[in-house]
């Protein structure tokens, strides 16, 4: 099952998706995103139903909450949880329902915000800038959920929003592992390989690496990995043209000398998305990884 949620970071009203596992009963994950519900500036706007093994159809926020009454919270089974940071920016790179639902069909909950600027969120995108806030603010409140499991609390980031997930892991506590997959690591450098890209860049940013380092240097993992102390999974294709696999080598070379060990998944021959088989078997390894 998924729910479509308004919350709030800082002054501004962000969008995302909740997912719940499949398998659970329709009433109980109906509970489980009415106590969502229940918090100070988050709202479930409405529900959907997952594809998969497509458990029921859409309900109303009305009958959530007869659902929710006079149950109690400590009966409401511990998840796990992955957030899925998007990447691009606006339509390009918009959360992809599909891996909320493959990512809750692990036994997960899943959620993916949209940034502000996106999708309806209010706000203006900086692709790594104070939309970092909107992941941090996601923490915090799912932090919350009595049935979320404290302990098992992870960050994937794809593409760009490797940017948005490894500063989260950088600056929260309540990160236990974190995903990059595909992910940008050197802004300055994706400015100077993805010609494509520097127009929105300077538009967005305000101006060139040359003319902002700071600016650049915030949007990179690469100069905080010091800061990340969890468990770190690095997944890419050897042919990515979109995000250049040095990225992730970079990245990699860069833990190991501030004293993490991360773990890599390197594809050969696959590019920035992977055809279904790949995908299917990729997701599986990347949760073995975080149940392990």
């Amino acid at each position: 099952m998924i729910y479509r949620v308004n919350y709030r970071s800082e002054d501004l009203h962000i969008k995302g998706y909740l997912g719940l596992p499949p398998e659970l009963p329709a009433a109980l994950s109906h509970s489980m995103a009415a106590e969502a519900d229940g918090l100070h500036d988050v709202t479930i706007m409405e529900t959907l139903a997952c594809s998969i093994l497509n458990t029921g159809t859409n309900v109303s926020e009305s009958s959530i909450d007869l659902v929710w009454e006079g149950r109690s919270s400590a009966s409401l089974p511990k998840l796990p949880l992955v957030i899925y940071c998007r990447g691009g920016i606006g339509r390009v790179g918009a959360v992809k329902f599909k891996w909320v639902e493959e990512f809750a069909a692990q036994g997960y909950a899943v959620f993916a915000p949209t940034y502000r600027g996106n999708e309806g969120s209010q706000g203006r995108d900086e692709f790594g800038g104070s939309d970092m806030e909107d992941v941090m603010t996601a923490l915090e409140w799912l932090s919350k959920l009595s049935w979320i499991d404290h302990r098992r609390i992870h960050l994937l980031g794809f593409s760009r929003g490797a940017i948005n997930a490894a500063y989260a892991a950088a600056h929260s506590p309540l990160v236990s592992k974190i995903i990059l997959w595909s992910g940008v690591s050197d802004l300055a450098d994706t400015y100077e390989q993805r010609i494509d890209l520097r127009r929105m860049m300077k538009r967005v940013i305000g101006g060139t690496p040359a003319r902002l380092p700071e600016a650049y240097r915030l949007r990179s993992p690469l100069y905080y990995a010091e800061r990340i102390h969890c468990p770190v999974l690095i997944v890419h294709g050897t042919v990515d043209e979109q995000v250049s696999l040095q990225h992730s080598l970079r990245m990699i070379t860069r833990l190991q000398e501030v004293g993490n060990a991360p773990t890599s998944h390197l594809y050969d021959g696959l590019g920035h998305h992977f055809p279904p088989p790949q995908h299917i078997a990729a997701i599986q390894r990347m949760f073995d990884w975080l149940k392990a």
